[in-house]
């Protein structure tokens, strides 16, 4: 009953451009995922604001932004760090996130309180805005250890924004703080070693608020 297709109409479907993802609503939010995804071969997920696919190219390790300041000048030249609110985010090897519990008891801290937590597979991110200020010469602001109780740059009390931007063509892996690093060669930094600087500090701020709090406080928090 059905011969086959006439030779114009199969010739016009031939000539038909595959599908395409739709362009975002809102012209800044395409750039800016396009910008992740085609630029850093970054997952993202659908929906606004956007957020991006975390434990597929790295971890995210989540601090305060008071104890993360003192971690900046530990970690390697292009190794990523954002600012969300009040909360530092530095990006860290894919599987950080599950070996965190087992290192923070390594390093004698899994018995306090700390304000540290971990991102890992099936995780997301609040997607940074794209990096704007740039230094002279054209290089991307790396965001200076700014010390705490500064502000940060323009938005970061609601968006995230880069603290030490990635760099577009460039493995982020090859910078981002690993285990493997402990006690090894090459130019990325030692998890270990990020963990317990971090650590230190959440213990630091955590007693400093709890010595500004009035007596009866300090004593129901005990």
């Amino acid at each position: 009953m059905f011969g086959a297709p006439h030779p114009v109409i199969a010739s016009a479907s031939r000539c038909l451009p595959l599908p395409r993802r739709p362009l975002d609503a809102a012209g800044v939010s395409g750039q800016v995922r396009r910008w992740y995804e085609n630029e850093l071969g970054w997952p993202t997920v659908p929906g606004d604001p956007l957020r991006l696919a975390v434990g597929v190219r790295y971890d995210v390790l989540d601090v305060p932004a008071e104890a993360g300041y003192a971690a900046l000048r530990r970690l390697a030249p292009g190794s990523p760090v954002a600012l969300h609110g009040d909360r530092m985010l530095f990006l860290v090897a894919t599987g950080s996130a599950e070996e965190l519990p087992g290192l923070l008891e390594w390093l004698d801290w899994g018995a306090l309180p700390l304000d540290l937590g971990a991102i890992g597979a099936g995780g997301l991110m609040a997607a940074p805005s794209l990096p704007g200020p740039r230094e002279e010469g054209g290089a991307p602001l790396r965001g200076a250890s700014l010390p705490p109780g500064r502000p940060g740059p323009a938005g970061s009390q609601g968006a995230a924004v880069w603290l030490r931007p990635p760099e577009p063509g460039c493995e982020v892996e090859a910078s981002l703080p690993t285990l493997s690093a402990l006690g090894g060669g090459g130019n990325a930094p030692g998890l270990v070693r990020l963990v317990n600087t971090v650590a230190t500090q959440c213990h630091r701020v955590r007693l400093g608020r709890a010595g500004a709090q009035p007596p009866a406080l300090r004593a129901q928090g005990r």
